[in-house]
């Protein structure tokens, strides 16, 4: 192989020659190492024993396994042998999974209070979904967290070039784990994955229905927060400020009627639409959009002044500065001061030598990439629904009720063009005897349905701000029990 490689390496300039020949290296070094798994009882950070089996890895995909995805992997904690299996996948397109582990649903979360700008230490999740599933956290696409490729070419990345890597990772990864293959298998996710989790999802079905072995026992998919129709999310944005009052009845009137219904592109030669725009930009401009009730980072960027677009990646910038003195994070809080400590964590020595993490293939860990070589490919999603709900699998779609990012007045939009029966009409849910939230559920002649809820006070995504909500709610749709 090498040998047919030299007229290649001759011509090329010295920068290319130097890349080639380090990745060529690297694909000899990691030749056999297209899977591997590390199973771990303690972490940096946790005192004592992990009260769960953590097993990490890397599972290879691509034509020459050039696309090594790093993942978390954790047994249900109740009944592992019977217990759903979920994969669950973060957005951005960036986000690692270990932001959805220990920000929203895995065992541990940080202990915030006794951080000092050290090492973070850990406290278990009273309501991590590991109570209910085992759980699969994988960083995708690559870029994304301690996902890498052993090419150049592996780093450009797009919305169906990232669904069918995930495909082919979960079906490698089922492989080496025989044993969950039999289990209920959901595909799972938040906000962005609301493009690739239907993908991913689809793609499984095809393939139990083209007799690809083995197959997987698909039962639904699961999306919190999720972009959909991106711009139809975006344009929903309007109409969520009006309900919870961020502007007048009186300019939404005005704005409907000037900008026609369009807010994400407005025709910029209409100056009373534009005009309406500014007044709703001042309005929300130091709102906090990922959740209107919470105190605004100073740092994160305002509304465009020609528009209420924001773009697809949801996350703000986390100044170095902030990484760098973590204990500025004191003097003004915001949620994004919370994910200072996962920088601070998953770059050190230590941890990634307990993660096993391979040498030298990430330098600088970041919760959320946001220099992905990536391109929003599909804009949208609302047929791949379409298509899942009329061959029978299960859905749950649910909001945080205060997400300004991807409101839910634009989810329930695009769930109505499914032309579905509701079988059970609008009505609140409890925890603990407490409203959590509204919920609807629809169904056709084939299966038990879409399933739409709310969370009460929940931002984007929902069970950062509502954890002990959202469990309930997991936990009853998992077990078929109504909301």
């Amino acid at each position: 192989m090498a040998e047919l490689l030299l007229p290649e390496l001759s011509a090329r300039s010295g920068k290319k020659m130097k890349w080639i020949c380090l990745n060529f290296l690297l694909v000899l070094v990691l030749s056999g190492a297209a899977m591997s798994q590390n199973i771990t009882n303690t972490l940096p950070g946790y005192p004592g024993t992990l009260p769960f089996s953590l097993e990490t890895g890397y599972v290879g995909v691509g034509e020459l396994d050039e696309l090594q995805l790093f993942y978390y992997f954790m047994e249900s904690e109740r009944d592992p042998v019977k217990d759903p299996l979920l994969l669950w996948l973060t957005g951005g397109p960036g986000c690692s999974g270990f932001s959805g582990l220990v920000y929203e649903i895995g065992p541990l979360t940080f202990d915030y209070m006794a951080f000092n700008g050290s090492l973070p230490t850990f406290v278990d999740n009273p309501f991590s979904w590991t109570q209910i599933a085992s759980i699969i956290f994988v960083d995708a696409p690559v870029g994304t967290g301690f996902s890498y490729s052993t090419t150049q070419e592996g780093y450009y990345s797009n919305d169906t070039l990232s669904a069918e890597a995930v495909y082919q990772f979960l079906r490698k990864w089922l492989i080496k784990h025989p044993k969950f293959i039999k289990n209920p298998l959901y595909i799972a996710g938040d906000s962005y994955s609301g493009i690739i989790v239907p993908q991913v999802t689809l793609k499984i079905s095809d393939g139990n229905l083209n007799g690809v072995r083995p197959p997987m026992k698909l039962m639904g998919y699961i999306l919190g927060n999720p972009v959909t129709e991106l711009h139809n999310d975006e344009n929903s944005r309007m109409e969520f400020y009006h309900r919870v009052t961020l502007i007048s009845s009186e300019l939404y009137e005005s704005i409907q009627e000037s900008c026609q219904g369009e807010y994400v592109n407005p025709n910029v030669s209409n100056s009373d639409c534009m005009d309406d725009i500014g007044i709703v930009a001042e309005c929300t401009i130091r709102v906090d959009d990922a959740n209107i009730l919470q105190p605004k980072c100073s740092w994160a960027s305002p509304k465009l002044a020609d528009g209420i677009k924001r773009g697809p990646k949801f996350f703000d910038d986390i100044p170095d500065e902030i990484i760098r003195s973590p204990t500025k994070r004191r003097e003004h809080w915001c949620r994004n001061n919370n994910y200072v400590l996962s920088y601070t964590w998953a770059n050190d020595e230590t941890v990634q030598t307990a993660l096993s993490i391979r040498n030298g293939t990430i330098t600088d860990w970041k919760r959320c990439n946001k220099s992905l070589a990536y391109e929003e490919n599909v804009l949208s999603v609302v047929d791949y629904h379409l298509e899942l709900v009329g061959r029978g699998y299960r859905s749950l779609i649910y909001s945080g009720d205060h997400d300004a990012l991807i409101p839910y007045v634009g989810t329930l939009t695009w769930i109505s063009t499914l032309n579905l029966t509701v079988s059970d009409g609008w009505r609140p849910w409890y925890v603990n005897g407490q409203v959590a939230g509204f919920t609807e559920k629809y169904t056709n002649a084939v299966s038990d349905g879409l399933t739409f809820a709310t969370i009460k006070g929940a931002g984007h995504t929902a069970p950062e701000y509502m954890p002990e909500q959202a469990l309930d709610m997991m936990d009853r749709w998992l077990a078929w029990y109504p909301l």
